[in-house]
């Protein structure tokens, strides 16, 4: 059974393969669900929740920082068996109804996921009438919690702040953990690093949005990818990360951001060329003929 660990004052924390959910509140009082992880994983949430607030327990909402694949994943089977509404920013609508396709990741940025983007999912979902605007200033079901766009991964991407306490749940607008290394990836060592590079469809304001949460001086740093952070010295790291911040070095949305409104995708810079496909392609055909021309020389021998 899947265990929530406590990392805040009311904080869970769920690890499901490489991606976090997290949950809001007391056992025996209100609560809610932050993001919704893979797809095929309900059943693990509602058992980790059950664990933590009783059998039947169910929250009073499903929050989503953002609604790429691996943070929505699950979020329909749950909010259909838990009969409870979802919420996200205004801008993030259009992917969650059925009205647009996100813009495509872009594989060739370079790293370990941009390799794995190629086989993941950008198509929209629709939660027909489950899916609600979040209101200003407002986290459904979490009093005493603010929300605060953070746009750059994706178009209506938010993260969640505690003032009194300075814990931020900040989606993908960054990671503490490095994505972008095979080794960062499978280790999970934590370290302050750009979350799922090839998905960010306009860096600048990424790396805008991760100054404005240096901002808030975290004491408590939970995102989407990697290992909670509470170190002491956590707000002067953060700091340094936005100061250092660097778009990679080339990529589709390097130079030029993706271009979203209310409606979704407008328009999209150019696909740069992708080597790996026709790579790949002539691995297998080469691999193909050598394995044929074995077989017709075993056939001679014969």
């Amino acid at each position: 059974m899947r265990i929530i660990t406590r990392i805040a004052p009311d904080v869970g924390w769920l690890p499901i393969s490489f991606v976090n959910v997290y949950f809001i509140g007391r056992p025996g009082g209100p609560w809610i669900l932050v993001d919704a992880g893979l797809p095929g994983r309900a059943n693990q949430i509602l058992e980790a929740a059950e664990a933590r607030f009783g059998a039947g327990a169910r929250p009073e909402a499903i929050v989503l920082t953002h609604g790429h694949f691996d943070h929505a994943g699950s979020v329909l089977p749950l909010a259909v068996q838990w009969d409870v509404p979802v919420y996200a920013h205004r801008l993030e609508l259009p992917y969650l109804t059925g009205l647009s396709d996100y813009p495509p990741p872009d594989p060739t940025v370079g790293g370990a996921m941009a390799f794995l983007s190629r086989f993941t999912p950008s198509r929209a979902r629709n939660l027909a009438t489950r899916v609600r605007e979040l209101k200003p200033n407002e986290v459904p079901g979490a009093p005493g919690w603010e929300w605060l766009a953070t746009p750059g991964h994706s178009p209506g991407h938010v993260s969640l702040f505690r003032p009194s306490d300075r814990v931020v749940l900040a989606g993908d607008a960054f990671a503490t953990m490095n994505m972008d290394s095979w080794s960062g990836l499978i280790t999970g060592k934590r370290t302050l690093a750009r979350a799922n590079s090839p998905y960010n469809t306009d860096w600048e304001a990424t790396r805008l949005s991760v100054k404005e949460l240096a901002k808030l001086r975290p004491k408590f740093a939970g995102c989407g990818h990697g290992i909670p952070r509470c170190d002491a010295d956590l707000p002067a790291r953060l700091e340094n990360f936005s100061e250092k911040f660097r778009a990679p070095r080339s990529g589709r949305y390097v130079r030029r951001p993706a271009r979203t409104d209310e409606n979704g995708v407008v328009s999209l810079p150019p696909a740069p060329f992708d080597p790996v496909p026709f790579a790949t392609a002539a691995a297998l055909i080469l691999a193909g003929v050598a394995l044929g021309a074995g077989y017709l020389d075993d056939q001679r021998r014969k």
